[in-house]
């Protein structure tokens, strides 16, 4: 790959870039890529559909996990078309209003995230905790409203990124790292001093991340708690069942990003490849496992799935005769 030097590049411009000396061989590294892509549109608008036309699935705990589905679906779409577009078109060059859109929708869906996993989480606190009150507690318009609350706490929050990065002016080379953008590595390329971009990404990820998982944390051990106090160990298993699929969902967020955070503060020595495996890890992995987790670990979800293809092979093989 031929990059170029700054004296070519239009101050408008950045450059992405995939699997660097591996050019030759995009065609093929598209593959697992577009396989993961369509996986994970399929999975989450499969999890959509069934709850939308299953009058049975209109309960809280399924509102939620279809938050989760469209913010995974929106995380997925929010990178495709640039990493599809390296691996087919050999399409590098991005113009910096694209790049900070991109950079926009990735951060802000990656909050409402794990926003979404809070509010997941305190779905099944009052569930196991509180069930009597359940119902009073978790009412259609509260739902509404959490939901709303976490897109305009994270959309807020990361607002600013954009406008903080357009006051640099970026004197060193406009290649980027990853075939996306990110805050993180653009800020890096600017000239001059990036101690505010620094002190407010940690003050976003503090009060949005770090609170969200902390509150998780708890919402959990008041659970266990509950949970212990059952004299059942029947009845025990049973709703400590009912948290696994969430559980595997906080795992499969939180690792990544936590993994990934270290590659970047710590990680400056380890090869390129490790880097770039970790951010695609850490941004398609979650779409991708979420539905499949939900799927099998949720018995309504999985006999809804199920009873629709059953449906749709009868309705075919009627065609047919």
């Amino acid at each position: 790959m031929i990059i170029p030097d700054n004296s070519s590049l239009q101050k408008a411009t950045f450059f992405l870039t995939g699997f660097q000396g591996v050019e030759h061989l995009n065609g093929w590294i598209s593959i697992p890529f577009c396989t993961v892509y369509l996986t994970v549109i399929l999975g989450n608008l499969t999890i959509l559909h069934v709850i939308r036309t299953d009058a049975t699935l209109h309960e809280p705990m399924y509102y939620f996990l279809a938050m989760l589905a469209l913010t995974d679906l929106g995380l997925c779409l929010s990178t495709l078309p640039t990493v599809l577009g390296i691996f087919w078109f050999d399409a590098r060059e991005i113009g910096i209003p694209a790049c900070f859109t991109q950079l926009f929708f990735i951060h802000t869906l990656s909050l409402v995230e794990s926003s979404v996993l809070l509010s997941m989480s305190f779905d099944r606190y009052v569930a196991i905790c509180n069930p009597l009150r359940y119902p009073t507690v978790l009412t259609p318009e509260r739902i509404v409203k959490m939901g709303l609350s976490s897109v305009l706490r994270s959309a807020l929050l990361i607002l600013p990124l954009p406008f903080l990065l357009k006051r640099f002016q970026y004197c060193r080379s406009h290649v980027l790292a990853h075939a996306y953008c990110l805050h993180l590595e653009i800020m890096k390329l600017a000239c001059s001093s990036i101690i505010v971009n620094h002190i407010y990404g940690l003050f976003v990820v503090a009060c949005t991340v770090g609170v969200d998982s902390l509150l998780i944390f708890l919402s959990y051990a008041l659970i266990l708690r509950t949970v212990l106090s059952i004299a059942s160990h029947q009845e025990r298993l049973r709703a400590l069942n009912t948290c696994v699929s969430h559980i595997c969902a906080v795992l499969l967020f939180y690792t990544p990003m936590i993994g990934l955070s270290l590659v970047h503060r710590f990680g400056e020595h380890l090869p390129r490849i490790v880097h770039l495996l970790m951010s695609y890890v850490y941004l398609l992995v979650p779409p991708l496992m979420n539905p499949i987790v939900y799927s099998i670990k949720t018995k309504q979800i999985r006999q809804r799935i199920i009873k629709k293809f059953e449906f749709a092979k009868s309705l075919r093989r009627f065609q047919q005769d």
